[in-house]
C-alpha cells in the first residue's frame, strides 16, 4: 500500500482534530488513511478551520455546508433532550434527519466523479451510529463503485437494573430504539454496502442475519502515539493511584467509584483523581465531604485532551464503572500510557480489556457493582506487583493492536478485498 494505489472518498461528517469523541475518531481515521491511500476527506463545514490548522490544504478536503438543516435540527434537539448531557438517543435520532441532507449535498457535489470512476472506494466513516442510514450506498452500487461503511458502533441496551437511571437521563426514545429500522434507507444501506465494518458485539447481534456475511469486526477507537507518547512514570505501590476520566454524568459511574473507594481512601491504601466536568460535579463534592475523604481525592475538573497523558503517567489504575459505554477511547488512552483499566464487563471497554491487561466487573445492580469494585480495589492494593504486570502488558497490547496506523492498515486490507473480489451488481445482476 506504500504507493497509495487506491483513491478513496472518505466521508466523515464529524472529523475534527481539535475536538474529542466521534469527531476525533473521524479525523484520526482519515489522517491515518491518508498515509497509505489517496484519500480525499468530505466533512461538515464546522470542521473546516480546525482541519486547515492541522495542515490540510483546501484542495485536500471538501467542507459541505449543511448548516441550513443541521443548525435547525441541533436547536430542536437542544430543546427536546431535557438538559445538557442528557437525551443522547434523541440527539442521535434527530441527527439522522440532518444527515440525509448532508449526504444529498455530498452526492450533488461528487456524484458525477463517482459515476465516472474517479474514486476506487467510497467509505463512510462517520456517523458511527448504526441507526443512521446512508443514501449513498445504493447510488454507489448503481455507479459500480464499492461502498464501505463503518465502523458502526452502538446498540448496547440499558442494563435492566438501571432503568430508573435511564429515565433520569431522559432516554425516552431508548424504549423504542429499534424504530430506526423503519427509517428510509435502513435496508438499502446494508443491502448495497460492499463491506460493513462493525465496532462491537452488540452491533453484530443487531445486524440482520442476511447481511452478516458482509461484516468485519474493528473497534471504533485507537490511539495516536504522537498524542500519547509519555510512558507511566511510576511503579505500582501503596498508595495505589486510581484515576477516573469522563463526563460527570450518572451513567459514567463516578459516584459509584467514590462509594467503592471510600474505605480504602480512609485507610490510605489508595488515592483517587477525578478528571471531568458535568452535572454531577456538585453531587460528587458533597459525597466526598460526607465521607470525609477530601484528603485522598483530587477533583481536577475538565482537562484539555492533550494534557490528559500527564495525569495518566502519574496513575496506576484507570477505574471506569460506566454502565453503558459503546467505544472506550479513554480506556485505550490509559492503556497506551501503561495504566491498567478496571471496567464493566459490558459494552465497548470490555472488548478492549483482557484478563492479562486489566480487570472486568460483571454487570449487576448499583449496590453489587459498588461491592465488586470495592473488593477488587482491595485485592489490587494487596498485590501491587500483579497490577504492575498488567500495566506493562496493557501498554504493549495497545501499541501493537490499537494505533491509528494499525487500524488504517486493516481498513486498507478491507479495500483490497472489496476491489479484488468478483462481485455481482445487486441492481442489475451483472458481474463486474
Amino acid at each position: 500500500m506504500a504507493d497509495k494505489k487506491y483513491h478513496v472518498l472518505a466521508i466523515a461528517e464529524a472529523a475534527n482534530p481539535e475536538w474529542v469523541s466521534v469527531p476525533l475518531v473521524g479525523w484520526s481515521h482519515v489522517a491515518a488513511l491518508r498515509k497509505i491511500t489517496r484519500c480525499h476527506l468530505v466533512t461538515q463545514i464546522r470542521n473546516a478551520q480546525a482541519i486547515i490548522r492541522a495542515g490540510l490544504s483546501e484542495s485536500e478536503f471538501t467542507a459541505i455546508d449543511s448548516e441550513k438543516i443541521a443548525k435547525a435540527i441541533y436547536n430542536l434537539g437542544t430543546r427536546l433532550r431535557g438538559g445538557s448531557n442528557k437525551g443522547w438517543t434523541t440527539i442521535t435520532a434527530l441527527s439522522s434527519l440532518s444527515y440525509y441532507y448532508f449526504e444529498y449535498l455530498v452526492w450533488k457535489q461528487f456524484g458525477e466523479s463517482i459515476r465516472n470512476g474517479h474514486f476506487d472506494i467510497v467509505h463512510r466513516i462517520t456517523p458511527l451510529s448504526p441507526t443512521i442510514p446512508s443514501i449513498l450506498a445504493k447510488k454507489c452500487a448503481k455507479a459500480g463503485v464499492p461502498f464501505v461503511i463503518g465502523p458502526l458502533n452502538g446498540g448496547a441496551p440499558w442494563p435492566k437494573t438501571f432503568d430508573k437511571l435511564r429515565r433520569k437521563e431522559r432516554e425516552w426514545l431508548s424504549y423504542m430504539r429499534f424504530a430506526y429500522k423503519l427509517l428510509p434507507g435502513y435496508r438499502a444501506t446494508r443491502k448495497y454496502a460492499s463491506k460493513i465494518i462493525i465496532g462491537s458485539q452488540f452491533t453484530w447481534q443487531q445486524m440482520p442475519h442476511k447481511f452478516r456475511h458482509k461484516c468485519i469486526y474493528m473497534p471504533e477507537n485507537a490511539i495516536d502515539p504522537s498524542r500519547f507518547n509519555v510512558q507511566r512514570a511510576r511503579h505500582a505501590e501503596l498508595p495505589i493511584q486510581v484515576i477516573f476520566i469522563g463526563r460527570l454524568v450518572p451513567y459514567k459511574g463516578a459516584d459509584m467509584l467514590v462509594e467503592a473507594a471510600t474505605p480504602l481512601i480512609q485507610t490510605g491504601v489508595i488515592q483517587l483523581t477525578i478528571i471531568g466536568d458535568g452535572p454531577q460535579h456538585s453531587e460528587l463534592r458533597n459525597l466526598i465531604e460526607h465521607h470525609k475523604i477530601a484528603h485522598g481525592v483530587k477533583m481536577a475538573g475538565w482537562v484539555e485532551h492533550k494534557k490528559i497523558q500527564s495525569y495518566l503517567s502519574k496513575a496506576d489504575l484507570f477505574a471506569f464503572p460506566s454502565i453503558r459505554e459503546f467505544g472506550g477511547g479513554a480506556v485505550l488512552e490509559a492503556m497506551a500510557v501503561g495504566v491498567s483499566p478496571i471496567v464493566m464487563n459490558y459494552g465497548g471497554p470490555a472488548e478492549l480489556v483482557t484478563p492479562e491487561t486489566g480487570y472486568l466487573v460483571e454487570m449487576s445492580d448499583r449496590v453489587h457493582i459498588i461491592e465488586s469494585f470495592r473488593a477488587l480495589l482491595g485485592e489490587i492494593a494487596n498485590a501491587p506487583e500483579e497490577l504492575e504486570k498488567k500495566c506493562r502488558l496493557a501498554r504493549e497490547r495497545v501499541n501493537h493492536l490499537y494505533t491509528w496506523d494499525a487500524k488504517a492498515k486493516k481498513t486498507a486490507e478491507v479495500y483490497e478485498w472489496v476491489l479484488k473480489r468478483q462481485f455481482v451488481d445487486e441492481l442489475t445482476g451483472t458481474k463486474n
